[in-house]
């Protein structure tokens, strides 16, 4: 009897289990190879997606174009790919809407020790013959750089476009490239491989926006809950990141393979923020000093592409959960009292 009591509770709770996962909402998310992207890494491994009610699914991607490409044409539901690169394929015609944050800062200038010091001026980067990931954040940063201290990027110096920041990091290496832009954890895998961070973009445009979380408009209008779940799970990553470093480093470890003493460094030194917060002001901004240096051209009113109301919703929803939790009324501070400005400040 207890036998056949024993396997009957066994069969209750595998059916219970089957249900809840049948009751799951799927959503196919990209993500690229970086500590950046931890929120999607914590939300996963720690079971925040599930206990929202979400099924994700993280892919893996080389590059922001890839990943948009994927978005756009259906094989993706969301994703993190910069914050200049959604800005691009919306200014040629996607109907992205951004609707969330990932990272911020985390790009970098590298070059070999002995050219370290000549790049540390931005004026000197007339001549030199540079690389960048084609359509990363940190490239617009630069180039809006350069354009602010008198350089003009398109006739004063070579810039090459890769498609992955290992390749930008071989270049350097090789000594094919004078120097290369990378982002987190390139920039520390550089460092042990010989290579010096001249100048973090953080130093030139201090808390500009990376990685937004964008969708297309249409599919944003048709799952609003699901979304809105989906932020409440990174409003949790988060609040795991500030509070276990080493759990943290741990998840983090499964997708991005270096050493652990490397990327604790590398998500904790400063040169890396993290936040879901979708950061209006600071894309507002970020829009602007691309259309400044030609990255962009159309007049699209990019501020119908974000959308606030999400994080918003989800940010009142853990409120009203947990009422007595300090954070979350941090966060609807600054989320209501908006950005700091953007300015690029280093030559």
């Amino acid at each position: 009897m207890k036998r056949i009591f024993a396997l009957l509770l066994l069969l209750t709770l595998a059916l219970a289990a089957t249900g809840h996962a049948a009751d799951l909402k799927k959503l196919k998310v990209g993500y690229l190879p970086t500590s950046g992207h931890l929120l999607y890494f914590v939300a996963k491994e720690r079971g925040f997606f599930q206990q929202e009610g979400l099924d994700v699914e993280l892919v893996r991607f080389t590059n922001s174009g890839e990943g948009l490409t994927a978005i756009k044409t259906g094989k993706l539901d969301a994703g993190s790919f910069g914050t200049s690169a959604p800005l691009v394929f919306i200014d040629k015609g996607s109907d992205f809407t951004i609707f969330g944050g990932q990272m911020g800062e985390g790009h970098g200038l590298v070059a070999k020790p002995d050219k370290a010091e000549r790049f540390k001026d931005l004026k000197n980067f007339k001549g030199a013959t540079t690389g960048a990931i084609r359509l990363a954040t940190g490239d617009v940063v630069f180039r809006a750089a350069l354009r602010d201290a008198g350089i003009d990027w398109k006739k004063d110096l070579t810039i090459k476009e890769f498609d992955s920041p290992a390749a930008v990091l071989e270049a350097v290496k090789k000594g094919s490239l004078d120097a290369g832009l990378l982002w987190v954890p390139y920039l520390t895998m550089a460092e042990k491989q010989g290579l010096k961070v001249v100048k973090y973009s953080g130093e030139v445009i201090k808390g500009h926006t990376c990685c937004r979380q964008v969708a297309l408009t249409a599919t944003l209008k048709e799952r609003p809950a699901d979304f809105e779940h989906f932020l409440t799970a990174l409003l949790r990553a988060y609040q795991y990141y500030l509070t276990d470093r080493n759990g943290t480093v741990d998840v983090v470890a499964k997708y991005i393979q270096i050493d652990k003493a490397d990327l604790l460094k590398d998500i904790y030194d400063g040169h890396l923020q993290v936040s879901p917060d979708p950061h209006r002001k600071s894309v507002l901004q970020f829009w602007d000093f691309m259309k400044k240096i030609d990255y962009v051209t159309s007049n699209e009113a990019i501020d119908k592409r974000i959308n606030t109301r999400l994080y918003a919703s989800a940010l009142a929803a853990l409120q009203k959960r947990e009422p007595k939790e300090k954070l979350w009324k941090t966060l609807e501070k600054e989320f209501k009292g908006g950005d700091p400005e953007l300015h690029i400040k280093a030559h």
